[in-house]
């Protein structure tokens, strides 16, 4: 099967249940395969990329595929719903304190990255200075997918799970435009042009995704829709407007989508649990197939020659380039040196260092196809070197931190007739709810706790009835109270009967 040659023949009802088979199979197959990741250790990204090659020339699929420019735009399309994903789940609170540092990594560590990875790939190796700038910039982007793979095992504090996913999110934004620049106009004779092209792409970017994702966040908590499956198509859909809007007006579509998601994330939108797991099930399907893609591509005999220089330049990227960039940044906000050595180390590169190799190719930049080899041999033995090792670091450097209560999971559900809200309650494990009784909730005058669902049973609950660890609340709101009931729930969730002393967030004041 040549797929890069059949481009122009017609898809037959045939040819679609064929497609089909084995596109099923294949998700069937990564699906599987997530099982074995999450206990190696490993990132799945890994299985998808070794079920593409598996699938590819050089496999048991002998598939034929070449097609660097579909690959660049399904990768394009794959990005935009993973940062959706997630965007939706990004906590305000947890990156609100590590947002400067966090800007200054996706911006200065990216340059510092660039310039130390692109001299040691034009020294060491001997690329041409335009070859080496594009592999320093397609290096340059951590991956949030490939690092919280990994970190979801051990719990951190807030600062460096912040930090980390701020930084995988907003640094994809310049790295993209910076290796397009670099792809289509050659080498930049002046470099603070290319500076102030990539910061007004970013400063539209960010005030088109901030304005789509208030306004979408607006939408949906006041109008109710008539199924609750149609709230989580329509918060994807307005995610892609804002990437679509931020493109097509020359800024950072990807940066867009990002703030967008993040805004509506944090908007406490109904059915916010069905919306969450619906772009959590699109992410992974985005990834999948990107993965698999993106292996098909490669041709694994031709990777030989490029082992040694991809591995000279990882070194460098991750024991110099890296750190460096993390220490200059970092340094001035006083973050401990542990912390320091661990986002040093979880600078996971994954989906986007591959997608953006593909650019090149399609521009047809010299070299461009050792250029893409380099990238997808750097990614894959540094990710088998650096995945499984974060565990370990987290705990070895003391910084996992388990004392933290769980958020509490909130679905609410619009009761428009009756001007009100139904709030679907779960209680975690470590939340400090538990043992707190009904009255003591205190919860605003219009809302009431109306039942409680209790290994199994349910029954409608006293004043003095005392919450459990595993119970679910369904808990009746008017519309003006709504969001002061939940804030309450959330308080209670964190800071125990105390939490009107202690504050909204269960922090002392």
């Amino acid at each position: 099967m040549r797929a890069g040659q059949g481009r122009n023949r017609p898809l037959t009802v045939h040819h679609l249940n064929q497609l089909l088979l084995v596109c099923s199979l294949v998700l069937l197959v990564a699906v599987a395969a997530v099982r074995i990741s999450s206990r190696s250790g490993l990132p799945s990204l890994l299985v998808y990329l070794g079920i593409g090659v598996a699938m590819g020339q050089d496999g048991v699929g002998d598939i034929h595929f070449d097609n660097a420019e579909l690959t660049q735009v399904i990768g394009y399309a794959a990005l935009v719903v993973i940062l959706a994903e997630g965007g939706l789940g990004t906590k305000w609170k947890e990156i609100k304190p590590a947002l400067p540092a966090a800007t200054a990594l996706a911006l200065a560590g990216v340059a510092v990255s660039v310039g130390v990875t692109a001299s040691a790939a034009h020294y060491l190796i001997g690329l041409e200075w335009r070859q080496a700038l594009i592999i320093g910039a397609v290096v340059s982007s951590t991956d949030a997918a490939a690092v919280f793979s990994v970190l979801r095992k051990i719990p951190l504090p807030a600062r460096v799970t912040g930090t980390l996913e701020a930084e995988s999110g907003f640094n994809d934004a310049p790295v993209v435009i910076l290796v397009v620049s670099l792809s289509t106009a050659g080498p930049v004779e002046h470099w603070y042009t290319l500076l102030g092209v990539i910061l007004l792409e970013l400063a539209i970017g960010a005030a088109i995704g901030l304005a789509v994702g208030w306004l979408g966040a607006w939408g949906l908590r006041h109008v109710a829709l008539p199924a609750s499956g149609l709230y989580p198509i329509a918060v994807m859909a307005i995610a892609v407007v804002a990437y679509a809007a931020g493109a097509l007006a020359h800024g950072s579509g990807f940066l867009a989508v990002y703030l967008a998601a993040m805004v509506m994330g944090n908007a406490r939108l109904p059915h916010w649990p069905a919306t969450r797991g619906f772009a959590d099930g699109l992410g992974w399907m985005a990834q999948i197939g990107m993965f698999v893609l993106l292996g098909l591509l490669v041709t694994p005999h031709e990777l030989g020659d490029d082992i040694v220089p991809a591995l000279v330049i990882g070194l460098v990227l991750t024991m110099v380039a890296r750190p460096l960039s993390v220490v200059l940044c970092l340094s001035p906000f006083r973050v401990p040196w542990q912390e320091q050595a661990l986002m040093s180390w979880a600078g996971l590169r994954g989906a986007v260092p591959i997608i953006l190799a593909t650019i090149p190719m399609v521009q047809g930049v010299d070299a461009s196809r050792r250029i893409f080899n380099i990238v997808f041999v750097l990614v894959v033995v540094y990710t088998l070197i650096q995945g499984p090792t974060l565990p370990w670091l987290g705990r070895k450097l003391h910084l996992g931190d388990g004392s933290e209560a769980a958020d509490l999971g909130i679905e609410s559900a619009p009761l428009e007739r009756l001007r009100g809200h139904l709030l679907s309650v779960a209680i975690p494990g470590e939340s400090k709810m538990h043992g707190v009784e009904v009255a003591e909730l205190r919860l605003p005058h219009g809302a009431a706790v109306t039942l409680i669902v209790r290994g199994g049973e349910s029954f409608v609950p006293l004043p003095t009835t005392i919450l459990q660890r595993g119970d679910e609340l369904l808990v009746v709101a008017t519309d003006p109270v709504r969001d002061a009931t939940e804030s309450r729930l959330r308080a209670v969730g964190h800071g125990g009967k105390l939490a009107g002393w202690l504050g909204t967030d269960g922090a002392a004041r």
